[in-house]
């Protein structure tokens, strides 16, 4: 089943397994490739050991024994993710997950970057690995925006010095653009947007300005927004913002016009 990918054969045997798990929905590539490592994934009834397989229509991939459905065109939606739900198809503390929250029917999705457990507002969910990996790379220098309920005192000067980067713990961060929209007594709220994020960075730069974040609310994520969706509320992006928004978006599971 393994072909070397530069020869003429190969081009002709579709996708090496990893991309097509991704495709699929399963994990993006890299995490595919460490499920073939672990010996996860087989083809045909047979255990993959190298990621340099392709496969081609008709095949059977499983996962931990489960059929995967082969790709479908490509999709995404914008969901208003609660607080309370953790960002993960698997946890091991057994917390109620935004994947649990969706409702019956939907394909196998993964998202699009990360909101803690604690956070809440945007995010986006795809059943396309390949997409969630080009929404979230670097390079698109997409910016990404919450509304932050602040406790404390709020110092703007200090607020608009985040704008050059700064460093907390031995931690370096980032620019940080972060406004005050309104204050009352010790509460406050801002505006804040920056293009990369480390984990949890927002709560731990206000926290290394004596701000406790009490909400974090994502509010967009480069040209998407959380507009007027409901908590909980799921919206189908159409084909025709994806091919806009994704130029270069490959293969047969390019939307449809829409």
């Amino acid at each position: 089943m393994t072909q070397d990918h530069s020869t003429p054969a190969a081009s002709q045997r579709g996708d090496r397994i990893a991309k097509w798990l991704a495709r699929s929905g399963v994990a993006s590539r890299r995490d595919a490739e460490r499920m073939i490592a672990e010996g996860r994934v087989s083809l045909n009834g047979t255990t993959i050991t190298h990621p340099a397989t392709f496969v081609e229509t008709g095949d059977i991939v499983q996962v931990d024994r489960n059929v995967v459905s082969a790709p479908d065109r490509t999709r995404l939606w914008r969901y208003h993710k609660p607080d309370g739900l953790v960002t993960t198809h698997r946890d091991p503390e057994d917390r109620p997950t935004v994947f649990d929250s969706l409702p019956e029917g939907l394909p196998r999705v993964i998202s699009v970057g990360r909101l803690d457990l604690n956070s809440e507002g945007l995010l986006l969910l795809t059943n396309d690995g390949e997409l969630a990996r080009k929404l979230e790379l670097p390079s698109n220098g997409w910016i990404r925006r919450y509304r932050v309920r602040v406790f404390g005192v709020v110092d703007e000067r200090i607020l608009a010095s985040l704008a050059g980067g700064s460093e907390f713990e031995g931690v370096r961060y980032g620019p940080i653009e972060a406004h005050l929209d309104s204050r009352k007594g010790d509460n406050a709220w801002l505006t804040v947007s920056l293009r990369e994020g480390k984990n949890r960075e927002i709560r731990r730069v206000m926290q290394g300005l004596n701000l406790h974040v009490s909400r974090l609310i994502r509010t967009s994520y480069g040209p998407f927004q959380l507009g007027t969706l409901a908590r909980g509320e799921l919206e189908e992006v159409t084909g025709k913002v994806i091919r806009e928004q994704v130029p270069g978006l490959s293969g047969s599971k390019t939307p449809r016009p829409a």
